[in-house]
């Protein structure tokens, strides 16, 4: 592998040139890519209107449930971005379509997330059960929950216990911030269940499975390899990308070191440091 300057890829320069010349459209994970807790990197608003002017699309995707679509466009808002719902894909959508598909007479839930999260839910026509143990949930929905209580946490294992449908938004272990903490995120949150319980959720949505990138592909009848997926971790950004047969592209603006990427058993297609750059190499692919 050649040595790193602000990016590498597991292409020859030409053949990368190719790649990102052959994109439609960026999916860009948020946290970590496009700014770090409450602090919009400096090159995020000249990025994406840098390739809306080379006219490719884009969307934002998150595996971060805690907040509704709502919030995020807020927040987005408030950030100086305006986007809109149809750019905004969150796992908690993605659990609400995974319900409705695989358990169609599901009403009633018993939700390990934020209120914000929970109103998402009830929007779509669910329901939530109370902390008791003769109100049996239809299905078990473990989030990344900024407002975890203890008392519902055993509530929730022992439903696993029971038998209850079992299914957690995300894999992953912490969410990233800019504050001097560590946000232990859905991840941990299921293996604190598992140890309790000795079982395992009966899926883990968000990325990386692939169909967080279905609705994309299907909206504009892209092919996978006009896609790229940009994000901060490997075993969920890269890991998706491979999975759904996108172009995947590592940002070490976030989570992932230089040094974790090395070790990656399934490489990043193109690691950066930051969509700045990735912006700059799109730019020139179309020169």
């Amino acid at each position: 592998m050649s040595q790193f300057n602000r990016y590498r890829s597991i292409y020859s320069h030409e053949e990368l040139m190719d790649k990102l010349r052959r994109l439609k459209h960026v999916a860009l994970d948020m946290d970590g890519t496009i700014y770090m807790g409450t602090t919009l990197f400096p090159y995020t608003k000249p990025f994406l209107a840098g390739v809306k002017e080379l006219g490719l699309g884009y969307s934002f995707l998150t595996n971060n449930p805690s907040s509704s679509i709502a919030d995020y466009l807020a927040k987005l808002a408030r950030l100086g971005v305006e986007a809109t719902e149809e750019e905004m894909y969150t796992t908690a959508l993605a659990t609400i379509d995974y319900i409705k598909t695989h358990y169609p007479e599901a009403k009633r839930l018993f939700m390990l997330g934020t209120p914000s999260m929970i109103t998402e839910f009830e929007k779509a026509g669910f329901e939530s059960t109370t902390d008791d143990a003769n109100d049996r949930p239809d299905v078990l929905v473990v989030a990344f929950d900024k407002s975890l209580v203890y008392e519902r946490l055993c509530r929730a294992a022992w439903w696993i216990s029971q038998g209850v449908p079992y299914i957690a938004t995300n894999p992953d272990r912490v969410c990233p911030t800019d504050q001097p903490v560590v946000l232990v995120d859905c991840g941990s949150i299921c293996a604190c269940l598992t140890h309790a319980t000795g079982r395992t959720p009966d899926i883990t949505l968000g990325k990386p499975d692939p169909n967080m990138l279905s609705g994309i592909l299907h909206r504009y009848g892209y092919e996978a390899d006009q896609v790229a997926m940009v994000g901060d971790r490997i075993y969920t950004d890269i890991e998706m990308a491979h999975n759904a047969g996108a172009f995947g592209v590592l940002v070490l603006s976030g989570e992932t070191t230089l040094e974790v990427a090395d070790a990656a058993p399934k490489q990043p297609h193109l690691i950066c440091d930051s969509i700045e750059v990735l912006g700059e190499l799109i730019a020139q692919s179309h020169k």
